[in-house]
């Protein structure tokens, strides 16, 4: 007969790490960030971003035809530096 153990706290962090990798490479891969994704990232409703940071100079944004696109990089440094002055 066949006995196996499996430790399930193992198994949990060999699940997290994998996402956690997925979610980096999935991050990496947004050169540009569109409205829908901006408020998913920001978790904030157009309206708020509109009524906070978003007309600030050094916000980067571009508007191409009818739509905003925003570089992801650039846009995540601006937005933790932006959280880290409201403190």
């Amino acid at each position: 007969m066949l006995q196996i153990q499996v430790d399930e706290e193992v198994i949990k962090e060999l699940y997290q790490k994998a996402i956690d990798e997925r979610l980096k490479e999935l991050d990496q891969e947004l050169v540009y960030w569109d409205t829908k994704e901006l408020k998913r990232r920001t978790c904030m409703s157009w309206n708020t971003i509109l009524n906070t940071f978003f007309w600030e100079d050094d916000f980067p944004k571009v508007k191409i035809g009818g739509k905003w696109y925003f570089p992801a990089d650039e846009a995540k440094r601006f937005l933790n530096q932006w959280l880290a002055n409201k403190k």
